[in-house]
């Protein structure tokens, strides 16, 4: 059994892994930052945790998910939100929640991140430069930290009943995918060693999910 701490369990992609978690016989430590976002993780089985990603220190982050096996960093600041917070949430809330996870010796980090936020963005829109950036910026800084890392950067979200098939590569055609079935692609890489150390894109497609994880790792 193994105990994931998955950091913006609010979000729909983590409520989806709580699910699919459930479903295993994991456990799980949903960290929110209010009572009524915590409602949602117990009632999907979890232990919640109540922790303001923006405000906190990471020792507090690592004080809530000790005892975990992995971490999942699905915090997102969402739509709506400015340039300011998708810089807060984003990209420092990712970098302490791996400074947490470092202080409480949880070595095994997965992020959800974002398809082909790598390429040169267009700044006409300062919101959507400042998502972009955010996010690149997380995955690279996860990339130079001393954790066992994944990161996996999904197109567009649909919340479609998923599929359990994808497309998935380290650079894969603009699509979409369900959310359902970025959180089966998260569990699969939790329960794969050889994921660690990878950055893939994905969206939907017509391999199953353990297939192309499988056939992947075995081409590194």
């Amino acid at each position: 059994m193994t105990r994931v701490a998955i950091i913006g369990a609010h979000g729909k992609v983590a409520q989806q892994l709580m699910r699919v978690l459930y479903d295993r016989g994991d456990d799980f430590v949903g960290v929110v930052r209010n009572d009524e976002h915590a409602d949602d993780v117990y009632r999907l089985g979890g232990e919640g945790a109540l922790v303001d990603l923006e405000s906190a220190e990471a020792n507090t982050l690592a004080a809530a998910i000790a005892g975990c096996d992995a971490v999942v960093f699905a915090a997102g600041a969402g739509p709506g939100s400015g340039a300011e917070r998708k810089r807060t949430v984003d990209f420092a809330g990712s970098t302490k929640s791996q400074e947490a996870a470092a202080q409480a010796g949880i070595r095994r980090f997965v992020q959800i991140s974002a398809w082909g936020v790598d390429a040169p963005v267009d700044d006409t829109d300062p919101v959507w430069k400042a998502y972009v950036e955010a996010k690149r910026d997380a995955d690279a800084a996860l990339r130079a930290s001393t954790l066992d890392w994944t990161i996996l950067r999904p197109g567009g979200l649909t919340t479609e009943e998923g599929t359990g098939s994808v497309t998935l590569g380290d650079t894969v055609p603009r699509g979409t995918i369900a959310r359902e079935d970025v959180a089966r692609l998260i569990a699969a890489a939790l329960d794969e060693p050889r994921t660690i150390g990878r950055q893939w894109e994905v969206v939907g497609g017509e391999t199953p999910i353990e297939e192309a994880v499988r056939a992947l790792v075995a081409s590194a």
